[in-house]
């Protein structure tokens, strides 16, 4: 079953202003979920249970183990109620690929890099994003006004992080997690699938900005990212690397730009 509510309901004792109430809160489901590839269980990750095919697809892709959407032969989503699985089918040269590359890996947490047996391995070699497409600071503002507008789950329970993918046009697409890594896939596949120019896009997220965050941008084609909060010093070298033009403290009335700064213009 593809979507599960992302919500639950539960009973509280709230005390405010000295006196006791019984209370029903709304609070974030959140349930563990199998990546499986041709048969072989690869991750367990800790997600909201809705848009778990975009998931499966943009943390494919972002994690390097497809390059091309043509590569997934089938997604299947199982029930999710209390925990489930997602069976990926991969063409046979991809499956070989992720076979050899499971055989120098230690193991694997939520954050999906961590377990890799050495710095080299955690962070991959990547040709960076190109391009001149660019945006007015007044662009960056307004997507994120559409994008915490959109943020259901946050409101409703104050837990959950949020991603979207805009183009020329505005917000065009946003998703919701628990977890902020695993909303950046959800958009990046729901993107892919939408047939979105990855190369004339900005992400916007409302978390802060590590450096997966900038990997898993610039394995998209995705050459701005811009986040509501301050970024990691492993996040601008990279972005500054894989000449990503990464945006952090974006707020209303202003933001930084910490790398690649052509891309963001000053009004004419």
């Amino acid at each position: 079953m593809e979507n599960e509510s992302p919500f639950r309901k539960v009973d509280a004792r709230r005390y405010q202003a000295g006196q006791w109430s019984d209370v029903a809160l709304t609070v974030a489901a959140e349930v563990p979920v199998a990546l499986v590839y041709n048969g072989i269980s690869h991750a367990v990750m800790m997600v909201s249970p809705v848009d778990l095919e975009d998931f499966a697809l943009g943390f494919s892709l972002t994690e390097g183990i497809v390059e091309q959407v043509e590569e997934i032969l089938d997604i299947e989503v199982g029930s999710v109620s209390c925990g489930g699985e997602i069976s990926i089918t991969l063409t046979q040269r991809r499956l070989a690929g992720l076979k050899d590359r499971r055989r120098s890996m230690t193991g694997r947490t939520g954050c999906g890099i961590c377990g890799a047996e050495s710095l080299s391995s955690a962070i991959r070699p990547l040709s960076g994003v190109v391009g001149d497409f660019s945006v007015e600071p007044a662009f960056l503002i307004e997507a994120l006004a559409q994008l915490d507008s959109r943020q259901d789950l946050r409101k409703a329970t104050r837990a959950a992080h949020a991603a979207g993918w805009a183009t020329a046009q505005g917000l065009r697409l946003w998703r919701e997690d628990v977890g902020r890594h695993n909303a950046l896939d959800k958009v990046i596949g729901a993107g892919v699938k939408e047939g979105l120019p990855a190369g004339d896009s900005a992400m916007v997220v409302s978390s802060r900005c590590s450096f997966e965050m900038v990997q898993k941008t610039v394995a998209a084609g995705i050459p701005i990212l811009a986040a509501v909060a301050s970024p990691t010093a492993l996040a601008v070298e990279l972005a500054e690397k894989w000449g990503l033009t990464l945006v952090a403290s974006l707020r209303p009335d202003g933001f930084n730009v910490l790398t690649h700064p052509r891309r963001v213009l000053a009004p004419a």
